[in-house]
């Protein structure tokens, strides 16, 4: 098996396979090495043209670095961060790299960035199996946490921030001072925070985080869920709900807040044309708002891949995995069709946003630079996790030595020389003279669960060498 190349992926359609190979090759001009340069040591992953790196290509970019068969280091743009903790626990959303200092904002003026730093965490613990580094990182994330909470948290529990520190920078909102998806984020950070602790078996620490999780669970359900409506809202600083329906109102799914009947209700917007079902799934703006516009214009209607990889990981959530799949293969298409306007994929780029009507990158009057192309901090979510992940369908836990294949459909698919860590793996489905079949390449034993349809569900030892499932058989 090759050891030290970027895992291969086989799907039905070839363009989905050439774009997924051209994306780790684009990947290679967003990965920077300053040496010891201004105090910045080792390499990281940064939009090439910018002057800084940012908190939120640090916690993205981990979750597709971490399928690279270790040629990029998953973790190494998160550690620059965590280096910079300061001793109140603040850890800023930027630093310049010219002279690594954090970047000041006017309307940020603390530097508050997304807050998912546990959950990349979480994620890189089981695609590494590394103890260690939950063991190390963990004590800095409880003091962001706490740095996060003495400034930010509210007497109503909830948490009032610059609405610009989730990154949606031109998102109507009203009058809010209570951001949802700031909230829901922090409520994504306990489950994480949680959930790391657990893997240390630190009872007290596992307990503290999930009693604040469902406290603030119980705050959002009460004060920014509408009933009459169906949807999560922000509210403003006398907690009003301001009737604005944003894609923010659908990171509650990620966080495990909705009830079955409520989150029935909000997903049911995802496919309804009236909201969020346009045919490039999702805008970052209901298409019923009075702003929505059709060319994007930043996130006034414009799909953002962050936001799609949120949205169909929140689907998981609910086991939703036909949406989650079927929305997922649709996105890639038009980023795709976006690439050149003589349908070339073999040329042209991916963009930072897309339009949510037809394909092609989106727009905005008297913003030249927007949006910036080959911004894989986002595209290569899409590219690289989405299809691992849902369109292919595989999930992948190294500690607990399992693989979980959701197969919605037969077909020709699979990944090929997929490192987990000391072990590498091929899975391939194939239609022989005897069926469907699975054909596995493995070093090391492993338990493969596969899930067939939403019919047939079986976990199986997979030992060491060469085998094959028929699934007529199972």
């Amino acid at each position: 098996m090759i050891k030290h190349d970027f895992p291969k992926i086989h799907f039905y359609d070839q363009d989905f396979v050439d774009i997924y190979d051209k994306t780790w090759a684009w990947i290679e001009d967003c990965w920077k090495d300053e040496g010891v340069k201004n105090g910045i040591e080792g390499k990281f992953f940064s939009y090439p043209d910018s002057p800084a790196v940012h908190q939120a290509d640090a916690i993205y970019s981990s979750f597709f670095l971490v399928y690279s068969n270790r040629i990029y280091q998953a973790h190494s743009t998160l550690d620059l961060f965590y280096s910079r903790q300061e001793p109140n626990g603040a850890i800023r959303c930027a630093y310049d790299i010219s002279t690594n200092t954090h970047s000041v904002d006017r309307d940020n003026p603390e530097g508050l960035g997304i807050p998912l730093f546990a959950w990349a965490e979480y994620n890189i613990y089981h695609k590494s199996g590394n103890k260690k580094r939950v063991k190390d990182t963990l004590p800095v994330l409880c003091k962001y946490s706490s740095w996060i909470d003495s400034i930010f948290k509210k007497p109503n529990g909830l948490y009032k921030t610059p609405l610009c520190a989730t990154g949606m920078i031109n998102l109507p909102r009203g009058d809010a001072c209570y951001p949802m998806d700031f909230n829901t984020m922090m409520a994504v950070n306990m489950l994480y925070m949680s959930a790391l602790a657990d893997i240390l078996n630190d009872k007290e620490t596992s307990f503290q985080y999930k009693r604040q999780y469902f406290s603030l669970k119980t705050r959002i359900n009460s004060l920014m869920y509408n009933q009459a409506d169906g949807f999560y809202y922000d509210i403003c600083k006398n907690e009003k709900q301001v009737p604005i329906k944003t894609i923010a109102g659908f990171w509650p799914l990620l966080a495990e807040i909705p009830n079955g009947e409520k989150a029935e209700r909000i997903i049911a917007k995802l496919t309804d044309p009236k909201f969020f079902g346009t045919p490039h799934p999702f805008p970052s703006l209901s298409v019923s708002e009075k702003d929505f516009d059709e060319n994007g214009r930043g996130y006034r209607g414009s799909v953002y891949p962050h936001l799609v990889f949120m949205v169909v990981k929140g689907l998981e959530r609910y086991q939703r995995w036909d949406i989650a799949r079927e929305s997922a293969i649709r996105h890639v298409y038009f980023m795709l069709d976006s690439m050149s306007p003589d349908g070339n994929h073999h040329r042209g780029n991916l963009w930072e946003a897309y339009l949510p009507t037809k394909e092609g990158p989106a727009k905005w009057p008297g913003k030249t630079a927007f949006p910036r192309p080959q911004y894989l901090t986002y595209d290569a979510l899409s590219i690289i996790c989405l299809t691992i992940e849902n369109i292919v369908g595989l999930s992948i836990s190294l500690p607990r030595k399992t693989v979980d294949w959701v197969i919605p459909n037969l077909e020709i698919m699979g990944v090929e020389n997929l490192s987990l860590k000391n072990n590498m793996i091929t899975i391939l489905s194939n239609k022989s003279g005897r069926g469907w079949e699975i054909q596995m390449e493995s070093e090391k034993l492993y338990y493969f669960t596969i899930n067939i349809l939403g019919v047939k569900e079986k976990t199986l030892p997979i030992p060491s060498g060469k085998c094959s499932i028929l699934i007529d058989k199972l």
